[in-house]
């Protein structure tokens, strides 16, 4: 089964992840991938190229801040670009959850909503935490700015709708929380596997 695991940005969704990679639950982080397809692809660097010009890759590596400069306002320019690399990320962790054989797996993908990948997933969780919590997390994290963090924020669905979409909903307070959280949860998901078996 496909667990979808989902919320905003700066929520703590690898966090969670974490949490649930400690429960022996196999992880695909579709974030990680789109970006290592990005660097690895012939295709999609071909087309990136095509796309945004000569400077979308640098020393051999895909050049992130340019490609982040270029779609920050740009919402069919960020449109263009997942429709290139998202049908890659699907193909791969087509192939990539065949090799696995946990009960169920974790797909995190932030924009599960957004991109209609949740149509796949037999449950979803979303991972929820204070608006500024997140705006501070995410300036440490990547050096940003708040500007460049509520640009990406309104871009993506308001909590309250993600909340409303999901199964599971945990609150990123504080580690020990979300440990309890996620094994509640991780119970929870294999009583349900277990009652569609029957």
């Amino acid at each position: 089964m496909i667990v979808g695991l989902t919320g905003g940005i700066g929520s703590g969704k690898t966090t969670v992840a974490k949490e649930f990679e400690k429960l022996g639950i196999p992880i695909y982080i579709a974030d990680l991938e789109a970006k290592a397809l990005m660097n690895r692809s012939k295709v999609i660097r071909r087309k990136l190229i095509t796309l945004f010009g000569e400077d979308a890759y640098k020393n051999d590596s895909l050049n992130r801040p340019f490609i982040a400069s270029k779609i920050f306002n740009d919402k069919e320019l960020l449109h263009k670009m997942n429709n290139i690399v998202h049908p890659k990320v699907a193909s791969h962790f087509k192939r990539w959850i065949k090799k696995q054989d946990a009960p169920y797996i974790i797909k995190e993908v932030a924009i599960l909503f957004e991109n209609d990948s949740y149509k796949q997933c037999d449950f979803i969780v979303t991972v929820t935490t204070d608006i500024e919590a997140r705006i501070a997390r995410v300036i440490k994290r990547d050096n940003s700015s708040r500007e460049k963090v509520m640009a990406i924020i309104k871009n993506q669905l308001p909590e309250e709708l993600k909340i409303k979409k999901s199964d599971f909903v945990i609150y990123n307070t504080d580690l020990e929380e979300i440990a309890k959280s996620v094994k509640s949860t991780h119970l929870k998901i294999l009583k349900a596997i277990k009652k569609s078996k029957f």
